[in-house]
Order: structure tokens, then C-alpha cells, then sequence
């Protein structure tokens, strides 16, 4: 396999690592643009699902989304870099920011930039959020599902594993009801 293909997608990942500030659902966005519309590694329906199983499993989302990608583009080696290049440049900025952050936190200047990072984030993850509803609610037996989540996950205080499993069960039992009613 030629080299250049693996740097490509180490150089990709890096560039979605070092963009990815506000973990996972920030990163949606850049997914989509460069892994679904620029690269073409990955649909739109993939990439949801593997954002899905992201959540599902141990690690951090990111890491995990870059590993699925890489692996089906590359193999278990394209996994191995995909995971390095999103790892790495967090990896480089945590180092350098831990040994500053200490002695500069107390400034009004950066606790006003992390203010306006956060709120940065925000929207990023709104609009993650935006299209992932476009794309998942599409039918009533989604629409009943989604505010069934919702609700529990306003009111009750469950792991959200637990909302992903009930979920998948509640998608098979509606979607077979509606092949019976078919019939």
C-alpha cells in the first residue's frame, strides 16, 4: 500500500484533532466535510453509524470514530494511523498547555478566551446536533423514539448506554410492528 495513502489519512485525522476542541460532537461537522464530502472514505449513513457505536464503546468518541474510518479505508493499519493523527496533535497541545495553563490561569485574558471557546462549542455542538436530527428522525417510529429519549433523558438519570440500547431495541420491535401491520 502506498505510503502517501497512509498520510493522507494520519495528515487528515491531525487536522480534525487539532480542530476538535469540545471532544466528539465538535468534530461532526469537520467529519462530515472531510471524511464524507472531501475524501469520500465514508457516507453520510456510515459516519452516523459509526459516530453511534462511537458513543456505545469505551474511549473517547473521536478516537474511536477515526479508528472505524481508518480501519475501513486502510485496514487494521489505516485504524492504527487514523487513531495516531487524532491523538497526536491533542497529545502536543495538552503537553504544552498543561505546563502554561497553571502559571496563567488567574489572567482575566484567558479565563475570557475559554469563556468564548466554550460558547464556541455551543454552537458547534448545536449544529452537530441540527444535522444529525435531519438525518436520524425521518419517520414516525424515529420521531416516537427520539422523544422517548429526550423525555428520559431529561428526567431520569441512566446511563446514556442504557438509552442507545432501549433505543435499538424500540427501533427492531416498531419496525417489525410495522411489517405485521403490512401484512
Amino acid at each position: 500500500m502506498p505510503v502517501n495513502e497512509f498520510l493522507e489519512l494520519f495528515l487528515t485525522f491531525a487536522k480534525i484533532g487539532v480542530m476538535t476542541f469540545g471532544g466528539g460532537y465538535a468534530m461532526l461537522p469537520i467529519l462530515q466535510r472531510e471524511v464524507v464530502e472531501n475524501k469520500h472514505w465514508a457516507t453520510e449513513e456510515e459516519l452516523m453509524d459509526y459516530y453511534a457505536i462511537s458513543q456505545c464503546t469505551p474511549g473517547v468518541i473521536a478516537v474511536n470514530i477515526g479508528t472505524f474510518i481508518g480501519q475501513k479505508y486502510k485496514g487494521v493499519l489505516g485504524g492504527i494511523v487514523a487513531t495516531l493523527g487524532v491523538v497526536l496533535p491533542s497529545l502536543i497541545i495538552i503537553s504544552i498547555l498543561a505546563g502554561l495553563i497553571t502559571n496563567f490561569s488567574h489572567l482575566a485574558w484567558v479565563q475570557n478566551a475559554f469563556a468564548a471557546i466554550q460558547v464556541c462549542v455551543c454552537v458547534l455542538i448545536f449544529n452537530a446536533v441540527l444535522k444529525l436530527l435531519k438525518k436520524s428522525v425521518i419517520d414516525k417510529r424515529t420521531t416516537v423514539i427520539f422523544l422517548l429519549v429526550a423525555a428520559g433523558s431529561l428526567f431520569l438519570t441512566i446511563s446514556p448506554v442504557w438509552f442507545v440500547l432501549l433505543a435499538a431495541i424500540a427501533g427492531l420491535v416498531l419496525k417489525n410492528l410495522e411489517e405485521r401491520a403490512v401484512k
